[in-house]
């Protein structure tokens, strides 16, 4: 077997020459060199295994793995990353990267300057877009100056009751089980050197029974018993049943204990203090370490192993090196009050930080949350930023959102499509002006040719020549399409660098996540947009359909489906809503510019944030194109109000009826007639029994109705009236 000696010589070689083992690309990082910001005596088991499973992933001998290993004098054995190394080609579990090395690394203090297929600051496809890449770090460890720790030389015994009692007030009540440990045994390490180490200690005494015995003996080993001053003594910083020491003996689950032996003392203390950790008390071991103990609050169990957790995760983030085998609730801390092998075991502090695990967790997210500091107005107030130039004139700025809604076939696809349009070329839109630029469309719903198509038939409706087709890109992602949360980063990623004043997403309902009526699902949903408009600073445009049902008397923003999140929250709303026939006097639509019959009428009307509500655009849809009611056809034709649709509908009602009786007229003359022979002539008695009317009925009929005149008894049709047409 080769020794660490000889694979530290094998590596020095491998940096030299790329061909022996795996090639390295040269973009990206060498993670040999990363490695050196990882300490292989700070890692946990799972952790060091997590090195060894990235490099085997990434290519790279085993011995890289093994020499690093090997800084950990302690648990380092020769041959141990041999064995696992070979195991690693049947490993199933998940895959573990590069990716895994960088970011160990950058929580101990590396940057890089680059950008690298492992670098865990890009953003890889399926990944949350994030604010804040490394979330909870809050202090700069590289920065991190020691605070002072004033160990006495001298501590007498009112000193050392006063501390004891200090502590014991600080973590038990007084009929808490109170787990302390003053007697050791002695045995031996895996290296043969003589240890001391606690012994099970005892369990059954309250905290008010060894306050009792401290005020009544004033010394510290007479009120818990003979010390050995030259290992000290231990406390269990949980109450107790009082039947025993072990996790299951644990009465309440308040504390949790914070430890390092790996740093010097004063960067210790220093870090815990700029955390704000809510700590009960915080003593120094008498030896390399503090011993902070921390509030945690939990009401079980399962509650105590997340929140310290939770805890662990945070100090080891901003550069506390934190023994991790303290977890358990029932595991012994230093007690203060006594000394160990010369030097005292004291109480530093008691009651520091946040008041409680709530009040710092609150306090942590808080600091976190990369949120911008309130502004004085006055201090702006002559100078104040430059608004966002205007994308739609009138509507929309630049980097704001969009929403269009409209019923089912109102052809929002059609008027998305006509906006890129209009952008790309620098023409109106409806009537309003448009900055030109390059714009993204992601279709979601058709296929790729019809697609691709319905651009070109839209641009030969609007008689609009092509001439800037590089300004629009088409993402086809029908049967491909993602829940926006992982859509957004993928298109982050696709559109970044290419310039896009707009990203216009159609439809949203394709790429919704959660459920569009609840108000906290769909704020995060259309946060995804907000991310986009961020990132990317450009527009975002985007439709969504009607809700079910008859729109008319609502407004314009609780038209569109789902929770009301979706109106409110772009910068402007476009709402699409059809002007239904029977609201319309189709004889003042005669002369329109356009096929009456093959065409629908719509109105658009906006709800905007920044520019003040525009006045109603009438449109015709003709299918490929909305066309703006220009010559005011679709406005003079509505009814002013209910009233007058309500006459005009009586006055077709009655004209119905009136050529019901003409029709009915016309036919039982004919019959009549018919028996003269058609001589034009019909026996008025004839006539009366054939419509089953009488005489004064049928005389005013022919009164109203002058296309008959009565002579002798006799009906004559009018020689000017064609009968035939009836």
């Amino acid at each position: 077997m080769r020794v660490v000696g000889e694979y530290r010589k094998e590596l020095n070689l491998q940096r030299t020459n790329h061909h022996k083992g795996v090639q390295m690309e040269q973009k990206k990082l060498d993670l040999r060199e990363v490695l050196e910001y990882i300490d292989p005596v700070d890692c946990s088991y799972e952790e060091w295994l997590n090195v060894g499973l990235a490099l085997h992933h990434e290519g790279y001998p085993m011995f890289v793995w093994e020499a690093w290993s090997s800084n950990d004098g302690e648990r380092f054995h020769p041959g141990e990353c041999e064995a696992k190394w070979n195991s690693f080609g049947a490993y199933t579990g998940k895959q573990i990267t590069g990716a895994t090395i960088t970011q160990m690394a950058k929580e101990n203090g590396w940057t890089s300057n680059r950008s690298s297929q492992w670098d865990a600051t890009a953003i890889p496809f399926g990944t949350m877009v994030m604010a804040n890449p490394d979330p909870y770090k809050i202090i700069d460890k590289t920065w991190v100056e020691a605070s002072d720790i004033e160990i006495p030389k001298h501590y007498p015994q009112e000193q050392r009751v006063e501390d004891l009692t200090k502590y014991l007030q600080a973590l038990f009540e007084p009929e808490d089980y109170v787990g302390y440990v003053n007697t050791v045994y002695t045995h031996q390490d895996k290296d043969g050197k003589e240890i001391k180490s606690p012994t099970k200690g005892s369990y059954g005494r309250t905290q008010n029974q060894i306050l009792d015995a401290l005020r009544a003996n004033n010394k510290v080993d007479d009120a818990i018993g003979t010390l050995d001053e030259e290992a000290g003594a231990w406390i269990r910083f949980n109450a107790l049943d009082g039947k025993g020491v072990k996790n299951d003996n644990v009465s309440s689950f308040k504390f949790a204990l914070i430890e390092s032996d790996n740093m010097e003392l004063g960067k210790q203390k220093a870090i815990i203090e700029q955390l704000e950790l809510p700590i009960a008390a915080m003593v120094y071991s008498g030896g390399k370490s503090i011993h902070a103990i921390v509030h945690i609050d939990a009401n079980d169990y399962s509650e105590y192993r997340n929140r310290v957790d939770f805890l662990y995760q945070i100090v080891q983030k901003n550069g506390f090196k934190v023994d991790k085998q303290n977890k358990n609730p029932s595991r012994l801390s230093r007690m203060p009050g006594v000394m160990r092998a010369g030097k005292p075991q004291f109480l530093i502090a008691t009651n520091i930080g946040k008041e409680s695990f709530k009040e710092w967790e609150e306090w942590i997210a808080t600091v976190n949350d990369d949120l911008p500091e309130p502004e004085d107005l006055n201090a702006l107030w002559d100078n104040l930023p430059d608004l966002a130039p205007s994308l739609i004139d009138g509507i929309l700025r630049e980097g704001h959102k969009m929403l269009i809604a409209g019923p089912s076939k109102a052809g929002k696809s059609f008027a998305l499509i006509q906006l890129c349009i209009a952008l790309a070329e620098g023409r109106p839109w409806f009537g309003f002006d448009c900055a030109q630029g390059k714009v993204l469309y992601v279709n979601l719903e058709l296929d790729r040719a019809s697609c691709l198509h319905r651009f070109k038939d839209v641009y030969e409706a609007l008689h609009q020549a092509p001439n800037n087709l590089d300004n629009i890109s088409i993402w086809n992602l029908r049967g491909k399409s993602l829940p926006m949360d992982q859509l957004a980063p993928k298109l982050i990623r696709r559109a970044e660098k290419k310039g896009y004043k707009a990203i216009i997403i159609d439809p949203i309902y394709k790429v919704i996540t959660g459920d569009e009526n609840s108000a906290d699902q769909m704020a995060n949903f259309c946060n995804q947009f907000d991310k986009v408009c961020t990132e990317l600073k450009c527009a975002v445009i985007y439709c969504h359909h009607h809700s079910k049902g008859n729109q008319t008397g609502k407004r314009s923003m609780d038209r569109a489906s789902g929770s009301g999140v979706f109106a409110r929250d772009p910068d402007a709303l476009i709402d699409l809503l059809e002007i239904e026939a029977e609201n319309l006097d189709e004889n003042k639509l005669e002369g329109a510019p356009v096929d009456t019959n093959q065409c629908t009428a719509w109105r658009m009307e906006g709800t905007l944030r920044e520019f003040p509500r525009f006045k109603p655009v009438d449109l015709w849809f003709e299918y490929p194109i909305h066309k703006v009611d220009d010559s005011g056809f679709l406005s003079m034709a509505m009814f002013k109000d209910a009233q007058e649709k309500g006459l005009n509908k009586m006055n077709k009602a009655k004209q119905s009826a009136k050529e019901k009786k003409k029709q009915q007229l016309v036919d039982a003359f004919n019959i009549a007639a018919a028996k003269n022979g058609f001589s034009g002539r019909a026996d008025i008695k004839e006539v009366m029994e054939i419509m089953q009317i009488s005489e004064t009925t049928l005389r005013r009929y022919l009164k109203e109705m002058p296309i008959f005149k009565v002579e002798l008894g006799e009906i004559v049709s009018n020689e000017n009236v064609n009968l035939d047409k009836f």
